[in-house]
Parts: structure tokens; C-alpha cells; sequence
């Protein structure tokens, strides 16, 4: 595994839920990241950002890692879960709310949009 992949890897087992973003959680560089911010903030779900804009080999890497060539992108218990339109619908449909209770993910609300 390169050094990359084992970096990446590392910071997905770092946290139950982990987003690979544009920007950070507090100033989201783009709107598809701020969306994701937004949902999880919503269901008050604890989670850790990667800002990729800050690391290009990041944010290159993450892109091979998943095989998804698209940033944002949601990790819940090591696994990869989608970008913003799959966490979106997934939100939506309460397959994400679903999900953090079956992974035993705490988060506050368990709402739909």
C-alpha cells in the first residue's frame, strides 16, 4: 500500500464517521461539501473533516482510494458511503439516520427532510 493509501486509510479508522471535504466544516470551499456539512450538523452527528484543498496528494489519493472520482466524500465505520447526492438522497429517504443507528453512529435528531 503507498504511503498515500495508508495515510487515508489511517484517517478513515481514525473516526466512526469521517468527511473528505472542500474547505472545512466552518468555511466550506464548495457547495456540494457544504451540503454534507449541513446534513450532518442537522442530525448533530460527530465527525471529522479532511480538508483535501489543503493536501493534493490528499486529495488525489482519496479519489483512487474510493474509485469515486468526486469530492465531497463520506466514510461511516470505514466504509465508503458516496458523495453529496448519495448522502443527500440517502438523508432524505432516512437510509443515513438508518445507518448511524445500525453502526451505532450517535447523532441527535432522527429526522427526514
Amino acid at each position: 500500500m503507498s504511503d498515500i493509501s495508508s495515510r487515508i486509510k489511517s484517517e478513515i479508522e481514525s473516526s466512526d464517521v469521517v468527511l473528505f471535504m472542500k474547505g472545512t466544516p466552518q468555511a466550506p470551499q464548495c457547495g456540494f461539501s457544504m451540503q454534507v456539512v449541513q446534513i450532518l450538523n442537522h442530525l448533530g452527528v460527530p465527525y471529522k473533516a479532511i480538508n483535501v484543498l489543503a493536501d493534493g496528494d490528499i486529495r488525489e489519493g482519496i479519489k483512487a482510494f474510493s474509485n469515486w472520482p468526486t469530492i465531497p466524500q463520506l466514510y461511516v465505520k470505514n466504509e465508503f458511503i458516496g458523495g453529496c447526492d448519495i448522502t443527500r438522497e440517502m438523508f432524505q429517504s432516512g437510509e443515513l439516520v438508518a445507518l448511524f443507528d445500525k453502526e451505532g453512529v450517535p447523532h441527535a435528531q432522527a429526522g427526514k427532510a
